[in-house]
């Protein structure tokens, strides 16, 4: 498909028409002074003109504040604009002028099929405990303040680059991406969700920026207010115009400036690059904490991909973390269409470190071309079973017979509806810091590795800390005591909290239009209450049978009926109702 981008920035209209296929950008410009519907229209015709040799097959937005409304591309309709607009106040300068931009293209186009792309809705995997400011509750609530993050696209798409470059599974690797110019932010990406990022409610916070201040004590804000600033719009244009490197500096905002200042003996050009650094280098440590470890860090952006001075100021000393950055390829790389990823680090360095070219509007094209294509896909009508089991243990045969005994083996106390698999009459005790969990029943039959399977609730019983994996996935997860009736072992790791899952045999995925890695969205309508469950894993083979797993906490936010601990129930789900939107992440 052709798909024609358009980024509708605060007072200008940038646009690129797109081959998906070949990835080639047809047409690329900018138009100047677009902020009212009249200018608008003149931009469309400016973008038609030059687009009229080409077929034009669908238009992407980008919108930057979707906030929790919008979890993925979503096809434009009255009701998806009416949406939009009640995040204006969240994004003002933004979101207004998207909006006139589809209402323009709608006009321009209207037979064509148009899809926003949202800044925001990479990020809406945070965890609650990423998303959530320590505030009342109910007055973050009443006023929708949480952290949404942005650069969502770009940080996607650099990390999809990361795992095609390490030839390594995006949902195997734990990511911190830092998207470096103007604005700038830090994200934390983990197994291909975004586990935490550093801009908030708004893009002020976090890094330093061009001209935002980022991360700042509150009590400078309420000092400000009452010894220097007249009122809230003073105070918004000193936090996002006049601060960052261009109030660091008294310099400008553009980096490049101030390193020539600074290499001329500028203290303020020294300071603002010290300040930028040091931010940048705080983030990488505390998400690689945050994540349990860390497998790459990116560099991209404006000043990410060309500043080979910066790079080096934030990526040296981190050879704790196992990254060993080489001087030499950091200071030769060039970065183009042709070498969008280049490697900062040296051979032996455990953790890679990666300067990536952006390009979000490539992005926006293919998750358009994606969504179009699904749109106009019959999907087959019919049912899927769902699992839903309590917490359960897996073991490797020597933590077995320390368990139950040098002679022991699992008795089968009832085969599950995976081929092969089964429940056994073997229980065991799972002891945490801060409680106990008993006669956790194991699955068989035995396996390389040890795993243990709790839902969020158990998470907090034990008071453990357990990470959202894919089943077999338990390198870096959570420590926990396992007690059976012949001894006691303490697994260093192997307790997490499954990713709920779909398990399809190969005619399955082929009649379903999905493959192994995929997304999807869920529609649950089989119990007492309709949800949709967003990141539900496809998993495909011709040894598996068609099912969705999910754990008790999930099954009971569905209220499907009959959920006993431990027990495994099915009902079915009208898989025509869902949408079944595959966000590749593999």
């Amino acid at each position: 498909m052709n798909i024609l981008v358009i980024n509708s920035g605060s007072s200008s209209i940038k646009y690129q028409l797109i081959n998906s296929k070949t990835q080639a950008a047809l047409i690329k410009g900018q138009v100047e002074r677009a902020n009212s519907p009249s200018a608008f229209d003149e931009a469309f015709t400016t973008i038609l003109s030059q687009a009229q040799e080409y077929q034009v097959d669908a238009i992407g937005h980008r919108v930057v504040h979707g906030g929790d409304s919008f979890h993925d591309a979503t096809l434009i309709t009255n009701k998806v604009v009416q949406e939009i607009e009640t995040w204006v106040p969240m994004a003002p300068l933004h979101n207004p002028n998207a909006l006139g931009g589809i209402a323009a293209a709608q006009k321009a186009l209207p037979d064509l099929p148009q899809i926003a792309v949202f800044d925001t809705a990479f990020h809406n995997s945070l965890p609650r405990r990423a998303s959530t400011y320590a505030l009342d509750t109910e007055l973050a609530a009443k006023h929708k303040i949480r952290r949404y993050g942005f650069h969502g696209t770009s940080h996607h798409y650099v990390a999809l680059k990361a795992a095609e470059y390490l030839g390594r599974p995006l949902n195997e690797l734990r990511i911190v991406s830092l998207h470096l110019g103007n604005g700038a932010s830090a994200c934390a990406i983990e197994n291909g969700h975004s586990t935490e990022t550093s801009m908030g409610m708004t893009p002020l916070e976090g890094l330093v920026m061009g001209t935002r201040a980022g991360d700042i004590d509150a009590g400078v804000l309420i000092k400000l207010l009452h010894e220097e600033v007249d009122n809230v719009e003073e105070l918004d244009e000193l936090l996002n115009k006049r601060s960052g490197l261009k109030g660091l500096s008294g310099i400008g905002n553009d980096l490049r400036e101030i390193e020539e200042q600074a290499a001329q003996g500028s203290d303020s050009a020294r300071l603002a690059i010290a300040v930028f650094a040091h931010r940048a280098k705080k983030y990488i440590g505390a998400y690689a904490a945050a994540m349990g470890g860390l497998d790459a860090v990116i560099l991209t952006g404006g000043i990410g991909e060309n500043s080979a001075s910066m790079r080096q100021r934030i990526l040296q000393r981190l050879d704790f973390l196992g990254l060993s950055l080489d001087d030499d390829l950091n200071n030769d790389i060039i970065l183009n269409a042709d070498n969008p990823v280049a490697s900062l680090s040296r051979p032996h360095s455990r953790v890679a470190a990666l300067a990536i070219k952006t390009n979000e509007e490539l992005m926006i094209a293919q998750q358009t071309a994606e969504l179009v294509a699904q749109q106009n896909k019959t999907m087959h009508p019919g049912t899927i079973p769902i699992a839903i089991s309590g917490r359960h243990i897996h073991l490797d045969k020597e933590t077995f017979a320390k368990l139950f005994g040098e002679d022991a083996e699992p008795t089968p106390f009832k085969d599950l509806s995976q081929p092969g698999q089964y429940a056994c009459e073997e229980r065991v005790n799972l002891i945490g810091p801060r409680n106990r969990i008993d006669r956790v029943r194991l699955l068989g039959p035995l396996r390389q590795k040890n795993q243990v399977e709790v839902s969020r609730t158990d998470e907090f019983n034990l008071g453990v800390d357990a990470p959202v994996r894919d089943s077999g996935r338990v390198q870096d997860s959570a420590p926990i005591t396992v007690e059976g009736p012949k001894g006691t072992v303490h697994l260093k790791e192997g307790l997490i909290c499954a990713r709920r899952h779909i398990h399809m045999h190969t005619d399955d995925a082929e009649r379903f239009g999905v493959k192994t890695g995929d997304e999807v969205e869920i529609a649950i309508t089989g119990g007492d209450r309709d949800l949709i469950f967003c990141d539900v894993t496809v998993r495909v083979s011709p040894k598996y049978k068609l099912e969705m797993h999910i754990d008790t906490d999930e099954a009971n936010a569905a209220e499907l009926s009959g959920v006993t601990e431990g027990d495994v129930i099915y009902t079915g789900v009208d898989f025509a109702q869902a949408q079944i939107r595959a966000r590749k992440t593999a």
